[in-house]
């Protein structure tokens, strides 16, 4: 929400918490048209924590702006990618949505769909992801179309 004495249209940054699917919604909602190098996907096994940093597009307020962003996961068992060769570090990959199937309560497996046929999945023993910009946001000349 716009603080009082803001220009219509500027938010503040994004901070949001997902711990079922309809709270995933919201988030893959936020991060549809974000995209991210290959290298800014960082998973800790004995934490048990996947990180994705990315330039996330605003569809919130006027648009028009990117941010810088991330997206974190907790919980993770273990994380499969396929067709995103992690050796390509610089390789971008543009995010479609993030879902959540359910598997044995509360866990399940976190998807993030990128173009192109590439996801990044993560099994999960419950749902706990986090997203928050990082930055301040700065203007973009293009908005991302999406063909019919």
């Amino acid at each position: 929400m716009p603080k009082p004495n803001e220009p219509k249209g500027k938010m503040g940054p994004l901070r949001l918490l997902a711990q079922d699917a309809d709270d995933l919604a919201i988030i893959s909602a936020a991060m549809q048209d974000a995209v991210a190098k290959v290298g800014d996907i960082s998973y800790e096994p004995k934490a048990r924590v996947l990180t994705v940093a990315f330039n996330r597009y605003c569809w919130e307020g006027d648009g028009g702006v990117r941010v810088r962003s991330a997206l974190q996961l907790g919980s993770v068992l273990k994380v499969q990618a396929r067709k995103i060769r992690r050796g390509a570090r610089d390789a971008v990959l543009e995010v479609l949505a993030v879902s959540f199937d359910a598997g044995e309560t509360p866990g399940g497996l976190v998807t993030i769909s990128c173009a192109g046929g590439g996801d990044l999945r993560a099994e999960v023993e419950c749902l706990d992801a986090v997203l928050a910009d990082v930055s301040e946001p700065w203007p973009t000349p293009r908005a991302p179309a999406h063909g019919d």
